[in-house]
This record gives C-alpha cells, structure tokens and sequence, in this order.
C-alpha cells in the first residue's frame, strides 16, 4: 500500500514537471513580431537578460503560469517556434560610455553617426533603485532657459519637472533647445533624448547644438523611428539611469524627453501583443506608473546634484486633456502649453500664458526677479483677459486708462518674444521689463 502511494505521488510530481515544462532551456512556442512565448525557465525573473538560439537577445517581460514572455531587444534574424532560449541570471542592462559626449549614441553604448560601438562603453542599469524621499532636497535653485516668458514668468528649478506640451510646429522642442544653449559655461550635463524621431531631425538637432558650441557637454540618446518598439520604450529610462549616475557625482542634469506621447503609444503596442488587458483609449492600466517612475526621477538631490526633467508632449487640435496629456501633468511640477494660434501669430515662443503654470514659481527665483515676474504676469493676463473683450473696440472710444492697461500689455507681449537661441540674462529681463513697468505707471498716472 505504501508503495502504491508513493508511486502515485512520483507519477503526479512528474505530472506537475510536465505541465510546467521545467527545462534549463526553454524553447519558443509562439512569435508575435517582437514577442516570445517561452515554455520552461522556470527560475526566470522579470527583466532577466535571456539569449536566444539564433543569436538575438531580449529581457523577461511577464511571468504566467506555465510561461513566461520574452521582449526581443537585439535581433539577428527571424525567431522561429522550437528556437532554444537560455537564461543567463542576470538583469538586462544597457551601455553607456563617458565619450558619448558631443556624439549621437543609442542605449546600447554605439555612436549612430559611425554605428561603432564606443571604446569605454560600460554595462549601466536601466532601472536603479528610486532615490529615498530622505535623500531629496529643496528644490529652490533655479535653472534659467534664456526665455524670459519661462524664466520671469513661469519659472524651472534645479530638480523640477517642467512639461512642454502643445501641437505639431508650435516649437516645443526649440524651446528645450534654448534651454540646453543657456546652459553653456554653467557646468551643466545636458541629455536630449529622441524617441521615435527621424534621423533627419535627430541630425538637425545636433547641427544646430554643435554650431551653438553646446555639444561639449551634451549627449544625445537617440531611438529612431525605424528602430524596434522595445528600443524606443526603453531608451527613456536608461536616460533616466545615466542622468542618475551624473546627479549622484554631484551635477545638474538637464534631460529632455521628447516626447512621451511616443513613449505611451510604444508602450500600448508592446503590451497589447503581450495579452494585457487594454483600459481607455487601449492603453494599458499601467500607463501611468509607466510615466511617473520615469518622471519622479527629477529631483534635488542632498548631495548637491540634481536632474531636471523637461517631458514633451505633442497634442492635437490644442486638446490638453487627452488621457496622456492629463497623466503627464498631474505628475509634473507645471506646464508649458504652446499656442498653434499664438505661433502662427508670430508670438514666439507661442506660450499661452493664460494655460501654462509652474508650481514652484517664486521658490525658485530670486526676490528681486520674482518680484518683477509677479508684476508682469498680473500685467500681462489681465491685458489678454482685456484684449479679448475689446478687440474689435475702436481705441479712440476707450477711457485713457484702458488705453494705456492696452498699450502697456501690448508692451510686455511684444517684449517677451523672442527667436530661436536669442537668449537673455536675468539682468537684461530685469532691466527691459522694469522700463516697460516704469513707463506704463508714468503714462497712467498723467491720465489718472
């Protein structure tokens, strides 16, 4: 009797064996494009570094039952079923090398103007453990952009989370671009991510850097439109870990992420082939987790380092309230909102003053500017608040007063554009609008 038992308990383990196919191997039983269905590894571990038989590699990308699914990242040919994929124990990292300076490089540590792989390129996680809520500082240092509408008016700190968003040709990425060139001499790291952009326009972002003598301290960390979905998903957070080890020696970090609407439409890809269940708009449910462990990696660091983080955000139609839009903006620190009226107006930048917010404001700027930025916001949107209700007035029919409120705002407007890389000084903000100020109380007081 006891035998029989203890034969059928070794029949029902070997049954279990079976039914989970525990090999040291495992084998592919299904392609999706990019996504691998994988029988055996039974040790496996999310994020874990797998190789596959005809020489591709990937990461664990979710766990089943029976199966675990495997993300292609380096691929070296078509996957077919029966395909051996092996373990290897370890976490799947990218590269990253200290002479990606001045270059265009992906995450795996090659220069995509030569596609050499750097010399110096150095394994780098790509994902480090959250910086401790106890190691984060005030943020209260600012971090000027040379744009008087964001530097007076809504203005970034060293470790804030400022977003861009508005549509197609309203010059969000310029606006990132000016912010990278002000930077220039002030012992800044600045990291420009391109996700899903042409080659041609990563090309003409780094010619324009490289004329304005900003590539020195500036790296570009491109995945192109041709390249895979789990490239473009995942070059993000190895910025993210490269800024991570900068902020960590000490340094401010600028890293720009354009754009995250990009980003979240890769994602819904990846996870829609991988079976999960779709939420609004397809999205996964996890889409926002997705963005803030990306974004809450900007912060002041005790140490003295920081990283900023600047998310862009392409809209359509001037519709800030899409579902990626709003997630993005209740994780970050205030927004920038471009106008495609205000642009085609020739206001530029083409904020829209009304809409845009910094949560930080006066914490970051200094008493004497923070004081003047005060004034000339109240100034500047009660003069929009104004100019809509009298646009069509005649001007000769107005009481003096709103004339000179008009011609004063009209002023400041006028005063705040500014053309790519036309950058200016706290001190050149301070004096121009501090003369507009003093002229427009002049003329309201001969009316008053």
């Amino acid at each position: 009797m006891e035998s029989y038992s203890k034969s059928l308990v070794d029949k029902k383990i070997e049954e279990i064996k079976a039914g989970r196919n525990s090999y040291e191997i495992g084998l592919v039983t299904a392609v999706k494009e990019y996504i691998l269905t994988v029988r055996g590894l039974e040790n496996a571990v999310f994020m874990e570094r797998v190789l596959i038989g005809n020489g591709a590699e990937g990461y664990v990308n979710a766990i089943r039952r029976s199966e675990i699914c495997v993300t292609v990242v380096k691929s070296n040919g078509p996957v077919f079923i029966g395909d051996q994929v092996r373990g290897t124990g370890e976490t799947y990292k990218a590269a990253f090398a200290l002479s990606s300076f001045s270059r265009v490089v992906d995450m795996f540590g090659r220069d995509r103007m030569t596609d050499q792989v750097l010399e110096d390129a150095e394994p780098i996680a790509i994902e480090n453990e959250p910086i401790s809520i106890m190691d984060r500082g005030k943020v209260c240092r600012p971090l000027e952009t040379g744009i008087a509408g964001i530097d007076l008016i809504y203005p970034i700190g060293k470790g804030q989370r400022q977003l861009i968003i508005g549509d197609k040709k309203t010059g969000k990425t310029q606006i990132t671009l000016d912010a990278i060139a002000n930077q220039k001499g002030k012992n800044m790291v600045c990291i420009y991510v391109a996700i899903g952009k042409t080659k041609k326009q990563v090309k003409r972002v780094y010619q324009e850097l490289l004329a304005k003598g900003c590539m020195s301290y500036t790296i570009i960390l491109a995945a192109f439109n041709d390249d895979t979905p789990p490239v473009l998903y995942l070059t993000p957070y190895v910025a993210a870990s490269i800024a991570e080890k900068f902020m960590m020696e000490g340094n401010d970090v600028l890293l720009v992420l354009d754009d995250l609407k990009r980003h979240a439409d890769v994602h819904r890809e990846i996870s829609l082939l991988l079976g999960h269940v779709p939420g609004r708009e397809a999205y996964p449910p996890d889409i926002f987790y997705t963005h803030s462990r990306l974004l809450e990696r900007g912060c002041q660091h005790l140490n003295g380092g920081s990283i900023t983080i600047l998310p862009i955000v392409e809209t359509k139609g001037g519709d800030i309230t899409g579902y990626i839009s709003t997630n993005i903006i209740s994780i970050t620190d205030g927004q920038i909102v471009l106008s495609k009226k205000n642009f085609d107006k020739g206001q530029k930048p083409a904020i829209n003053y009304g809409l845009s917010v910094s949560r930080l404001g006066g914490a970051v700027q200094e008493e004497k500017v923070k004081k003047l930025g005060t004034k000339v916001r109240r100034e500047l949107l009660s003069y929009l608040e104004t100019r809509e209700v009298y646009e069509l007035a005649n001007m000769d029919e107005m009481s003096p007063l709103m004339r000179a409120k008009l011609k004063r705002g009209a002023k400041i407007l006028e005063g705040l554009i500014q053309y790519k890389y036309s950058l200016q000084s706290p001190e050149t903000c301070i004096s121009k609008f501090s003369a507009i100020l003093q002229e427009g109380a002049a003329e309201g007081n001969e009316h008053s």
